[in-house]
C-alpha cells in the first residue's frame, strides 16, 4: 500500500451556532486546539458537548462561524467549494452507523469512494490491501448483511482508507459494537497508525477506548474542558485509571 503521513492540525477559537435568536445553540465554543502529526486524540464528553460538530468542522463538512481550521498549513476555513471537496478527499471518515452500500459487494464498497476520481485505475488491488489491512481476506464477495457489525466497520474503515488519508476522522466508531469488537476495532486503528502515520481524531463515549489514546480532550458545553496528554511516561494502569475517573 501506498505510504501515509499524518497531518497537523490547528484549531483557532473556532466556533458554531446553529439557530437564531433565543433558539441559537454555540455546538462549538471559541475552541483552539495544536494537534501533531501522526498522533490518536479521543474527543470525550457527554451529548450535545460539540464532539461531533468538531469533526465535521476539522472534515469540512460543516462550516464554522467564525475561527479558523489549519490542516498541513492550508487554511480549509477559507477555502472555496472546489477546493474544500479536493480537501476531503484526502481525509478519511468512519462514523458510528457503517454506511455501507447494501446492494454492493465488501470490495464494491471500499472502491465506491475512489470511483468518480480520474487518473487511477487499479482500485481493485488498493481495495484487496487494504481489506487484507483489517482481516478481511477472502470476504471480498459478501455483501453487508452476511457480516457481524465488527466486520462491517473494519469495511469502512478500509473504505476510509482507501484514498490514502494523512488524516482519519472517527465519530463514535465502536458505539455499536461490544466491548471486546470495540477494542478490536482500537487496535486496529492503532496498528494502522502505527503503519502509515496518519492523524486520528476519536470522539468516543467509552472509558476504555479513551484511555488507549495518545491524548484526551474533553468537551463541555462547546469548550474545553480539559486537555490530557496520556503519553508522559506513566504506568499505563495509572494512565487508564486517571482517564477513566474523567467524566466522558
Amino acid at each position: 500500500m501506498s505510504e501515509q503521513i499524518g497531518s497537523a492540525i490547528s484549531v483557532d477559537h473556532l466556533t458554531r451556532r446553529f439557530g437564531a435568536g433565543a433558539d441559537q445553540l454555540t455546538a462549538v465554543d471559541d475552541v483552539s486546539l495544536e494537534i501533531a502529526a501522526g498522533s490518536v486524540v479521543a474527543l470525550t464528553g457527554p451529548s450535545g458537548s460539540g464532539k461531533s460538530t468538531l469533526l465535521h468542522l476539522i472534515g469540512a463538512i460543516e462550516q464554522a462561524d467564525s475561527g479558523t481550521v489549519t490542516v498541513d498549513d492550508v487554511e480549509i476555513t477559507s477555502l472555496r467549494r472546489a477546493a474544500l471537496a479536493r480537501y476531503r478527499q484526502r481525509v478519511g471518515f468512519v462514523f458510528q452507523r457503517y454506511h455501507l452500500l447494501p446492494a454492493l459487494t465488501v470490495l464494491d464498497n471500499v472502491i465506491a469512494p475512489v470511483l468518480p476520481r480520474r487518473g487511477r485505475t487499479d482500485h481493485t488491488t488498493r481495495a484487496r490491501e487494504l481489506l487484507d489491512a483489517v482481516g478481511l481476506t477472502g470476504r471480498e464477495r459478501a455483501l453487508p448483511a452476511q457480516l457481524s457489525g465488527g466486520q462491517q466497520q473494519r469495511v469502512a474503515i478500509a473504505r476510509a482508507l482507501m484514498g490514502a488519508p494523512g488524516l482519519l476522522l472517527a465519530d463514535e466508531p465502536t458505539g455499536n459494537l461490544d466491548s471486546t469488537t470495540g477494542s478490536q476495532i482500537l487496535d486496529l486503528l492503532l496498528d494502522l497508525r502505527d503503519q502509515h502515520g496518519m492523524t486520528i481524531l476519536l470522539a468516543t463515549h467509552e472509558q476504555a477506548i479513551a484511555a488507549r489514546c495518545d491524548r484526551l480532550v474533553r468537551l463541555t458545553d462547546g469548550r474545553v474542558a480539559e486537555d490530557l496528554d496520556l503519553t508522559d511516561g506513566e504506568d499505563p494502569a495509572d494512565t487508564y485509571g486517571r482517564a477513566t475517573q474523567l467524566r466522558l
